[in-house]
């Protein structure tokens, strides 16, 4: 009984997602990310996950002062409301160049260099602006790649999940005891792979991430050790509109230990020295929420 209650409930919940998805996508684009936009910094600090937020920028950024880490935090929901509705449109958000996705000449150019190669390369990326974009300009390019993402603990919104964004992004890995399997399978078989490694990852190594000890995700420096493939950082940068820069650096040369094979932990780290320069070029567009530094 109880089974059979829960799997109402996840399906009553999937229910109230698909309606609220069909309404956004209704709205169009620009109006339901202004509609995020102005609803999530009212909500949101609502939560505990807005003490979670603050207590993080003040760990990280201590040389600012409260107003300035309001002003960030109001930002910051601001900017994951804005994301969470633009979700309804990944797949009209496209036009690389065309208005509302563009990005510097050099950009677009190691993308197209990159495809012409034909290589798997790795690429990393973080919680920053609207995080879902580089995978989608990615494979639009036509680059044939494979994605790591969370999955929801509801199976229905999942399956939804899943049916939304691989026609869009590529082959969908879901975070799990099998992802190294799976994603060492994607190499062997020609796909680049990207994922998002500034979260924390409690059996990862523990490394400075703005200037404070912090469990990160090894996997990204791990598979270049094993394939010895091409390393690049990607990331959305939000403009107003909603309009949006796409900036790919690279290839990163990862530190390698005395038998010259990639060092994971100081690779882990210099991904981590990265993903803190974008992020302080400006922390309202990051995800602030997460328990990042947890003890």
């Amino acid at each position: 009984m109880r089974a059979r209650l829960a799997l109402a409930g996840e399906w009553a919940v999937a229910l109230v997602a698909r309606a609220a998805f069909g309404f956004l996508r209704l709205l169009g684009l620009r109006a339901a990310s202004a509609l995020g936009g102005f609803v999530l910094p009212l909500l949101g600090p609502l939560t505990r996950n807005h003490r979670q937020m603050m207590d993080n920028l003040r760990l990280a950024l201590p040389e600012l002062d409260a107003a300035q880490h309001r002003a960030i935090a109001r930002r910051a929901w601001e900017n994951l409301g804005r994301t969470a509705c633009e979700y309804a449109h990944l797949d009209r958000i496209w036009d690389f160049d065309g208005g509302r996705v563009y990005s510097h000449p050099d950009t677009k150019a190691r993308l197209h260099a990159l495809l012409a190669e034909g290589r798997p390369v790795l690429t990393f990326s973080a919680h920053l602006a609207n995080w879902e974009l580089p995978a989608v300009v990615a494979a639009r390019m036509g680059h044939q790649g494979a994605i790591l993402y969370r999955t929801p603990n509801n199976r229905f919104i999942a399956a939804d999940i899943i049916a939304r964004r691989a026609p869009i992004m590529g082959e969908l890995i879901p975070a799990s005891v099998a992802a190294p399997i799976r994603m060492a399978s994607a190499l062997d078989e020609g796909k680049s792979l990207g994922m998002l490694v500034d979260q924390r990852f409690g059996r990862g190594p523990v490394v400075p991430f703005f200037g404070q000890p912090a469990a990160s995700n090894p996997f990204l420096a791990r598979l270049a050790r094993r394939f010895e493939a091409p390393v690049y950082g990607m990331r959305a940068i939000r403009e107003p509109g909603p309009r949006f820069r796409i900036e790919l650096i690279g290839p990163v040369e990862l530190p390698r230990d005395a038998t010259g094979r990639v060092d994971v932990e100081a690779s882990t780290a210099l991904l981590n020295r990265i993903i803190e320069g974008w992020i302080r070029e400006d922390p309202g567009q990051w995800l602030w929420m997460h328990r990042r530094w947890r003890r």
